[in-house]
């Protein structure tokens, strides 16, 4: 099952919740109101020989998204 992120509407709370791709929605865990899913956004990088950090090519920029940020540049 996958991993989806919420953002609450009401309360602007972000949250987790693991559900089968066939669940839609998900109420919020602090106010129990409708949220609404958010998009996911992440950055790969590979470690080379000599243990520096790369970013994995097509998997460039930044963003920011379930609390977190990521950026996939030197």
């Amino acid at each position: 099952m996958p991993i989806y992120e919420y953002v609450c509407s009401s309360c602007q709370f972000k949250f987790d919740r693991l559900q089968s791709i066939g669940q839609d929605g998900a109420d919020c865990d602090r106010c129990g109101q409708p949220a609404r899913r958010a998009i996911s956004l992440f950055a790969s990088f590979s470690a080379g020989d000599d243990g520096s950090l790369s970013p994995m090519p097509g998997m460039g920029g930044c963003g920011c998204g379930g609390g977190a940020c990521a950026c996939a540049g030197g």
